[in-house]
């Protein structure tokens, strides 16, 4: 079996129904980058007569001075399998309220897609939603009197008619289990990491002599075993104590780090969560790896959101303790994080232009959520690559 969906395989497949792209507020640049592997991709599915110029479908939530919202759409999608791409994180957008610019919270990107969603008024044939930052995730748990967010928002757009959610790296999947009747895809961009990874470190060696993958806390065990397991290289830990005596920030304070693995020392070291906040929690972790005597230290994310900017991150960097970030583009992200060159972009725009593609046809994703054969590929080709540079140098 082939280690990637095909344009072949696709087109196998009859369309669900006509494609539509509605592009919310904020996520305009990877909807537009998602749209061009489409227009690529869809004359092999469809053929030459069929060809689309753009799949994106015009849509405005203007808001009244009151702050009051509504939607609308520039045309009619009936009858369509409208695909809905909505950044909850997106903090970039602005409107205008009692003479102030305000930003959009998640909260209010979240009404904004239901509005959308009853502005196609059960019009359209299907309506997917793609949420890259889940709403509400990271309140995904309930531990004494509080809310529940993300369930209830999932239970929101399942009872609206949305027939499957699209995320990637939920802060924890099994939210999925406040809505068993509706599709939920939760997408891991491993193999874009790694690729991502060894485009702007050609240089790194990726075994067990050289390289070690590290956890930065407990709920992050998940994705960094499967790095681990996959490269076939130790795999270490950091536990967090906290003080739960109070709270700061809606979160009980850390009050240190504690490391549980083997020898690090002279290895270069891949720390992956999905989500950097504040980056306090990284940057603790970093620096003790270098009082261990770790090599390069290269920190990844899904989300790199920076709450407290990036000056923390630079000085790191200055000071040799880090040597890279690596994050995706499907939420917005700071103009000074894009422009320092520590920074290493993963992009995810043709991964889910893939997925729109097979949801489109009806086919199954299986291939394209676990990319292990494909990982493989990759690490196998990066230490041919490298094992020829070594026998080109012996040469000489």
């Amino acid at each position: 079996m082939s280690f990637n969906i095909t344009s072949d395989q696709i087109a196998q497949h009859n369309q669900v129904a006509p494609l539509g792209i509605i592009v919310m507020n904020g996520t305009e640049e990877i909807s537009k980058k998602v749209d061009e592997h489409l227009v690529k991709l869809y004359p092999s599915l469809t053929g030459p007569q069929n060809h689309e110029t753009s799949f994106l479908q015009g849509v405005k939530c203007p808001r009244f001075q009151s702050g009051d919202g509504k939607a609308v759409l520039d045309q009619s999608v009936r009858g369509m399998d409208i695909y809905i791409i909505c950044d909850t994180g997106n903090y970039n957008c602005t409107y205008n309220m009692f003479g102030r610019e305000v930003p959009l919270s998640p909260d209010e990107h979240f009404a904004d897609l239901k509005r959308v969603i009853q502005a196609i008024g059960g019009k359209a044939h299907r309506i997917n939603v793609i949420m890259p930052i889940l709403y509400g995730g990271r309140q995904h748990r309930k531990k004494a009197r509080e809310s529940l967010d993300c369930a209830v928002a999932l239970q929101e757009l399942q009872n609206m008619g949305v027939s499957e959610v699209v995320t990637f790296d939920a802060h924890d999947p099994r939210v999925q289990n406040a809505v068993p009747l509706m599709g939920f895809d939760n997408v891991i961009p491993s193999y874009q990491t790694l690729k991502a990874l060894l485009k702007h470190v050609p240089d790194i060696m990726l075994d067990k002599d050289n390289f070690m993958v590290v956890s930065p806390d407990e709920g992050a065990m998940d994705r960094n075993v499967y790095y681990a397991s996959v490269l076939g290289v130790e795999l270490g830990m950091y536990y967090k104590r906290r003080d739960y005596s109070q709270i700061k920030n809606g979160r009980n304070p850390i009050v240190a780090h504690e490391f549980l693995g083997t020898e690090i020392s002279g290895k270069d070291v891949f720390i992956y969560d999905d989500i950097i906040s504040s980056g306090e929690s990284m940057l603790d972790i970093a620096y003790d790896l270098r009082k261990r005597g770790a090599g390069r230290i290269f920190a990844g994310c899904t989300y790199a959101l920076f709450t407290e900017g990036v000056d923390k991150f630079q000085k790191a960097v200055d000071e040799g303790v880090l040597s890279g970030v690596l994050s995706t583009n499907l939420t917005y992200r700071r103009p000074e994080l894009l422009e320092a060159p520590w920074y290493f972009e993963v992009d995810c725009s043709k991964y889910m232009a893939y997925l729109i593609a097979a949801l489109n046809h009806d086919m199954s994703v299986s291939l394209l959520l676990d990319p292990l054969t494909k990982i493989n590929n990759l690490v196998k080709g990066h230490r041919a690559e490298a094992s020829n540079k070594e026998q080109q140098l012996d040469l000489f």
